[in-house]
């Protein structure tokens, strides 16, 4: 590896692949290079929190953690609307009360989307919280394993395949209570990168999101070599759904929602409090 490479970790899933796929592949002009490791989201989150990896791609629930020595990107994450998590059961209409539910992470931005809604709509508590990679999740409900999943990406569109009912949609709620765009996954790069070396890479993801979106057919191969035999149909819905203006630019949407979020969350004790400054970007 070089000086001038960037360790970074993001997921196989399509809208990352898609996002990185030209400065991944040095298709950025004057961009740093990049050394890529695929890793599922809950991984991510731990490397950050263990300062791990100088980029990466997080939950948004898990920036009050890590902002001290990440700085968050105002580009090439996810948020948006009508693409929140689900929470899937084998009987529709099930009750959760004292129940079993299996979720991506326990600091994934999805499972503080459910705490709130649980806060708001379960008169008591769900049970055990039981915590999977996400493509095992759906198999676990259909097999009886857990009681319920809280499911993320191109789970929304598949779920119907196992068997499954939506019991619930997490981003339904958050939208409906507070009129935001959901945030979903940030960007974060090291502060000890320097302030010169953060903008060019802000800068880099944003030309690598704008080539995408001029050439989609340039990334496809990389997106379907890590889709995870995904039908390509889904692929580009998926990237459909979670590529959007939020990725190109966070925008005054894009921090209020992730502020709000954050602060909901404080308040409900769930995270530590963020800080006046804390997603300033250098």
């Amino acid at each position: 590896m070089t000086v001038e490479q960037l360790r970074i970790a993001y997921s196989s899933c399509p809208n990352d692949t898609f996002v990185f796929d030209a400065l991944a592949h040095g298709r950025v002009p004057g961009a740093p290079a990049l050394d890529v490791t695929f890793a599922d989201i809950d991984v991510t989150n731990g490397m950050a929190e263990r300062g791990e990896y100088d980029v990466l791609k997080v939950s948004y629930a898990v920036l009050p953690y890590v902002l001290e020595q990440y700085a968050l990107l105002p580009c090439g994450g996810a948020l948006g609307r009508g693409c929140g998590p689900l929470v899937l059961t084998r009987e529709a209409g099930a009750d959760l009360a004292g129940r079993t539910v299996a979720v991506p992470s326990e600091k994934s931005t999805a499972y503080l989307l459910f705490r709130l809604w649980a806060a708001d709509t379960l008169g008591s508590g769900v049970g055990e919280i039981v915590v999977m990679p996400f493509h095992e999740i759906m198999p676990a409900v259909r097999d009886g394993k857990v009681d319920a999943g809280l499911v993320i990406h191109e789970a929304r569109f598949t779920y119907r395949d196992y068997g499954l009912h939506k019991l619930a949609d997490m981003g339904e709620h958050w939208e409906n209570t507070t009129g935001l765009p959901i945030p979903l996954g940030a960007i974060i790069a090291k502060r000890s990168l320097g302030e010169q070396r953060l903008r060019l890479l802000a800068d880099s993801v944003r030309a690598s999101v704008r080539a995408a979106w001029d050439d989609p057919e340039a990334s496809r191969p990389y997106v379907m070599e890590h889709a995870q035999e995904m039908d390509p149909a889904v692929a580009d819905q998926h990237i459909g759904l979670y590529v959007n203006e939020f990725t190109a630019g966070l925008g005054e949407d894009g921090y209020a929602a992730v502020r709000g979020l954050l602060t909901r969350a404080a308040a409900e004790g769930l995270v530590p409090p963020l800080g006046p400054n804390a997603l300033a970007f250098p």
